[in-house]
């Protein structure tokens, strides 16, 4: 009998599914307004993987993303190299969790600015901080303000479109670039600056990068690391990108991977094919083929080991950089735990360009949630904020800046199942009827703040896929907010 209600409710409309729903759970009318309502801070990997679990654990929690930028997907949209589309497919995923009819987007919203936690926190019965990482660390060395020195995070904004980036206009016009930092956003950066201009074409990099590069007199690349090649940050993928990379030779310094071919026999397989990997184009003679296609290579790449900055250096008039002077390390212990000492050696590599790949930092939005300036992170013990209850963090806000998408995907699961558990538990309380966005909607209309729906995003994307199929690339990125705005409201009609 009630099985045929239901489905008698069900065929004749959502909105009555709900309100059957809302009696059926709460006793009265509340048209779902009694349901757990989470509001989630931050619409990227992190964000999408913990609303997508919590939608899949309970029927009847209702998820809302909230995102400071009009354009969803966070680092899979702004920090995936251009050259790499097949990582990009994960938003796929996001699109399906987004338009569930339990969950809901709104982008252009600066939580922090335009509403703050508090806020959010009286609206909704948790909220998780999902903001990753947008800071930059500082290398800490004489010079690195120079014009000629950025951050990866920053120069890989520039070609991926972040609107914050796009009048960075990076110098260039200097042969040598030296990269600090060793893990896979640096080989994106070196493998970026060194690639054939035809295959980045066909590429969602911007046109303004794009016109950059296909004028770039960059022909040599160090990756420069602090520690030995047992100790590189990058995985073989990368390794093998660079070494194969047409038009360009690896260029090595065979002194550094002294000792490196006896210590492989007990490291783990990954990190043993890596170095297999590295030693074999660092010192092994090439094949007949390979040999042939070096010699006509007309760029360089390589790694430096064993290095760490001191000093930028500036050229006579003190504008912009000369170069870059290292001192020269020691490694003390071996394998992950090996710690780089200095020598007392130095050495200056002139260079016209200095990225600084060395790790992205997360940063606090708001003074009432806890914060350790340290570590860069929330404190949390399992994705549930210390000293405050109802608060959840997950991705590099709660672990730092590691791992790839695939990390963030089972640490954001670990905090939606950390949030499940304090729902079933009680330990959250959802007893009371929370607003959830209806009563932030209100405050932000009163703010004069206009949320992006998805629909929204869906008309800036078309839009954004037009104009890159009018230039035979996958897409054009608008590289600014109000282009943002403008183009889905004169899409709608609005």
């Amino acid at each position: 009998m009630i099985g045929h209600k239901l489905l008698k409710l069900w065929s004749s409309g959502r909105s009555r599914w709900r309100l059957h729903e809302g009696i059926t759970r709460c006793g009265k009318a509340c048209y779902s307004s009694c349901n757990p309502k989470v509001c989630i801070v931050g619409s990227g990997p992190a964000g999408f993987y913990t609303a997508q679990h919590i939608i899949k654990a309970r029927q009847d929690v209702e998820v809302d993303i909230y995102e400071r930028l009009p354009v969803p997907f966070g680092l899979v949209r702004f920090g995936v190299a251009p050259d790499h589309p097949e990582v990009k497919n994960v938003i796929n995923t996001f699109t399906q969790t987004a338009k569930h009819s339990r969950c809901s987007f709104y982008g252009n919203v600066n939580v922090g600015k335009d509403v703050s936690i508090d806020e959010l926190q009286q609206a909704y019965h948790a909220v998780v901080l999902s903001y990753g990482a947008e800071g930059n660390r500082s290398i800490g060395v004489p010079g690195e303000g120079l014009a000629g020195v950025y951050s990866a995070k920053d120069f890989v904004g520039w070609y991926n479109g972040l609107p914050n980036c796009r009048e960075l206009s990076p110098d260039l016009s200097c042969e040598t670039a030296v990269i600090l930092g060793q893990g896979n956003v640096a080989l994106d950066v070196a493998r970026i600056l060194l690639s054939p201009i035809d295959s980045l074409k066909k590429t969602d990099i911007t046109q303004p990068a794009l016109e950059a590069l296909a004028q770039s007199q960059v022909r040599r690349v160090l990756i420069v690391g602090r520690r030995g090649p047992m100790q590189i940050a990058c995985t073989i993928k990368e390794l093998r990108e660079m070494v194969n990379l047409p038009g360009t030779r690896p260029e090595m310094v065979a002194t550094d991977f002294e000792g490196v071919a006896e210590a492989l026999k007990d490291v783990p397989r990954p990190r043993k094919r890596l170095t297999e990997l590295m030693l074999k184009t660092a010192l092994e003679k090439p094949g007949e083929k390979e040999q042939e296609r070096r010699n006509k290579a007309s760029r360089i790449w390589g790694f430096r080991f064993f290095r760490s900055p001191i000093e930028v250096l500036a050229d006579p008039n003190h504008n912009k950089i000369a170069g870059i002077r290292l001192a020269v390390n020691k490694l003390e212990g071996s394998g992950e735990g090996a710690q780089a000492v200095l020598t007392g050696e130095e050495e200056d590599v002139p260079c016209g360009l200095v990225v600084s790949s060395i790790g992205y930092k997360s940063l606090s939005i708001d003074p009432s949630v806890p914060f350790d300036s340290r570590k860069a992170i929330v404190p949390n013990i399992m994705g549930r904020v210390q000293q405050a209850a109802g608060l959840y963090c997950s991705g590099w806000l709660k672990t730092g800046p590691t791992g790839v998408i695939a990390t963030t995907m089972n640490n954001s699961f670990d905090t939606a199942r950390s949030l499940m558990e304090d729902m079933d538990s009680g330990t959250l309380d959802l007893s009371a009827a929370k607003p959830g966005s209806q009563s932030i909607s209100a405050l932000l209309e009163k703010r004069g703040v206009k949320p992006v729906t998805f629909s929204d995003w869906e008309k800036i994307d078309n839009v954004e896929m037009m104009r890159g199929e009018a230039s035979g690339k996958p897409r054009e990125k608008l590289l600014k907010v109000e282009e943002m705005l403008q183009d889905f409201s004169v899409n709608a009609g609005h």
